[in-house]
């Protein structure tokens, strides 16, 4: 396996990571919903959900067809897409924990670079408790200006935010109503400021609890659902219909709220040099193998939706198939807009290969989870995804081995077999190598909030 930061190094000068621009600099639109598996998209052939504005974007600008979550849950992704370093070098390995206040985020180095910086939405970078969610301005931002946003919370209609005062702000009705409102009102204001921006919306949908939104109460008949085909009986919640007619509406009223935010980015003259990226923290299992929500290797947990569009700079239509992670994610918008990537990121710029000047690409990409899953079902794990394969293990044994192009759904484990012997020995240095290269180790930690809990028990 090639080493993602030996490959960038010798790729490029250090000092030269950008792709570099010519005109005026990019104005940046990142827009990450929660919870949201690549699978659950019309454009990657989900042909139950309804995703017209998504698959339009996609057909405007490029479709990555194997994008990944390298550490799949809510804090330690956030971390990873703010920073562009792994959980455990950036502070966030487990939920509900705060980011180091030293890191360089990229936030933190547009705003430096003269960009308008905004945060809309779901935080979870300030630690615990998740109530009240105010997050004072200052360095606990970590470069934001504007903001409009709490800290965590899934109460779809009775949430609130916070703005630059601790005095929380009812949302009435459906809290990414306001969301997408928050990101209307920084592209309005970064217009008038006749400054690039950098604009961040966290929507909190379509992570569960599966509550219809409103006007959407009617899209799909739980017995009418199709399940995957990796769905198993005996999964460890009920409901699986149910709460797939929920996610699926969700998804659906998400799609027109992205719709909202392009159409007034158009209105206001900012599309033509405006980046859109839309991607998700991570996945949502739903009882594919048998089990809920995120922290698996498992495509349905690993594999998130990307596509991003700059008209002109990235030819309409590209489907990609490169293994980009969330690691990457921070390097190559960086890169894009023609500034220097720090040292301390590991991740591959893969802007020239976005943009269609280069074919060089890392083999994989590294998976991580520093805790027990969800339900206490199975130990912490590592592992790695390629375009083709998926590996994952725990610290004394294999897990798992999948052939994403024989079985897409993940369905022949081919761990332990004879014939797949050497590509497991393969992958186990590899991921051993990786761990040696960036510090990280097989201590099993604990979510902050558990550990608090149990605090208060003793």
């Amino acid at each position: 396996m090639i080493n993602r930061r030996e490959f960038i190094v010798a790729g490029a000068p250090a000092v030269l990571r950008g792709a570099g621009v010519q005109g005026d600099p990019p104005n940046i639109l990142f827009i990450m919903p929660d919870q949201w598996r690549a699978q659950d998209l019309g454009v990657m052939g989900n042909r139950q959900v309804r995703t017209p504005v998504l698959d339009k974007l996609a057909g405007e600008g490029a479709l990555f067809t194997n994008a990944v979550a390298n550490c799949p849950v809510c804090t330690p992704a956030r971390g990873i897409l703010l920073t562009g370093r792994y959980p455990h070098q950036n502070g966030t390995p487990v939920n509900d924990v705060p980011l180091k206040k030293d890191q360089h985020t990229i936030a933190k180095l547009l705003a430096k670079a003269g960009y308008y910086t905004g945060f809309v939405g779901k935080w979870h970078l300030h630690g615990g408790p998740r109530e009240p969610g105010f997050v004072p301005p200052g360095e606990d931002r970590h470069g934001y200006h504007y903001w409009a946003a709490n800290i965590c919370s899934h109460a779809y209609f009775n949430s609130k935010y916070f703005r630059d005062e601790p005095v929380p702000i009812p949302i009435k009705g459906y809290d990414s109503i306001q969301w997408t409102n928050s990101a209307i009102e920084f592209l309005e204001r970064a217009k008038e400021r006749k400054q690039p921006f950098f604009l961040s919306v966290q929507h909190t949908p379509p992570h569960d609890p599966y509550l219809l939104p409103p006007g959407h109460e009617n899209d799909y008949r739980p017995e009418d659902i199709e399940l995957r085909k990796n769905w198993k009986e005996g999964a460890k919640r009920n409901g699986t219909r149910k709460d797939l007619a929920g996610y699926y509406s969700a998804i659906n009223f998400l799609d027109s709220e992205v719709g909202r935010i392009l159409k007034r980015l158009d209105e206001l003259g900012l599309r033509e040099n405006t980046i859109v990226y839309f991607l998700s923290d991570h996945g949502d299992m739903l009882g594919s193998q048998g089990t809920f929500l995120k922290r698996k290797p498992w495509e349905e947990s690993t594999q998130v939706p990307g596509i991003m569009r700059w008209p002109g700079k990235i030819r309409a239509g590209r489907k990609l198939d490169a293994v980009f992670s969330h690691i990457d994610a921070v390097p190559t918008l960086l890169g894009l807009a023609g500034q220097q990537v720090p040292e301390s990121m590991p991740g591959f710029n893969y802007a020239p290969y976005i943009r269609g000047t280069s074919n060089k690409t890392p083999e994989s990409t590294p998976l991580m989870i520093y805790t027990k899953t969800e339900m206490n079902e199975w130990d912490c794990w590592r592992g790695l995804r390629t375009r083709r394969y998926k590996y994952a293990r725990f610290a004394d044994k294999p897990w798992v081995l999948y052939d994403l192009k024989t079985d897409p759904y993940e369905m022949n484990n081919l761990a332990g077999s004879a014939s797949h012997r050497k590509l497991q020995a393969k992958f186990d240095a590899a991921v051993e190598k990786h761990m040696d290269s960036c510090g990280d180790s097989w201590k099993e930690l604990q979510d902050w909030l558990p550990a608090q809990q149990q605090k208060k028990k003793a």
